[in-house]
């Protein structure tokens, strides 16, 4: 079935195309949400005036959300969360958890199928794009740590990593110095048996 666009539809075009669908598609979902109408002829004279209306209508929209683009790009948000010795999590993260996240740092409300992610299920950090017109898509962080742990980067984590590493010199320097030990240990006892055993 051919239908015209009457609005912009991701992944499938702009308003004012002439595009083929599957028939239930356009049938059940394009045609009752308003998103469509069948490319008759008559619907086909308008397809021009459709397109240039979208236009001025995207680019207003544009304008309007460039400054919640801006906020979305700067967000850095951060979930613990229980992982095995793998790093794989115990569940997910969910576009529903991420998409409220977003919502409370900026006070907009985006729909979790704004963002375009799947359910993380993994410790570490994750881009994710949030789609709020078809122009404009703002990529983000989420980072995911072990719950129970410093999150990375923090200050007890940095304190942490320096314990870490601190302990580390320091048994280095110890087993040096048993081995330093052992050492003079043997050649004091090759002096005291004179360093000849071939009477053993």
């Amino acid at each position: 079935m051919k239908v015209l666009l009457l609005k912009d539809v991701f992944k499938l075009g702009r308003a004012g195309d002439i595009k083929k669908v599957a028939d239930g598609f356009g049938r059940n979902f394009l045609m009752p949400q308003g998103l469509a109408v069948l490319a008759t002829p008559g619907a086909l004279k308008q397809a021009d005036r459709i397109r240039v209306k979208a236009a001025e209508q995207r680019t207003a929209l544009n304008e309007e959300l460039s400054g919640l683009a801006a906020q979305i790009e700067a967000l850095n948000l951060v979930f613990p969360a229980k992982a095995g010795e793998t790093d794989k999590l115990y569940g997910s993260i969910t576009n529903q958890q991420v998409a409220d996240a977003v919502a409370k740092e900026t006070g907009f409300n985006i729909k979790k199928q704004q963002l375009e992610v799947q359910p993380i299920r993994t410790l570490g950090e994750h881009t994710v794009a949030a789609r709020l017109t078809m122009d404009l898509v703002p990529e983000f962080k989420v980072v995911v740590y072990r719950e129970g742990e410093a999150l990375p980067g923090s200050k007890e984590a940095l304190e942490a990593e320096e314990a870490a590493a601190e302990a580390a010199k320091q048994a280095e320097a110890d087993a040096l110095e048993a081995e330093k030990a052992a050492i003079i240990r043997e050649a004091k006892e090759d002096e005291e048996y004179g360093g000849d055993y071939s009477e053993y």
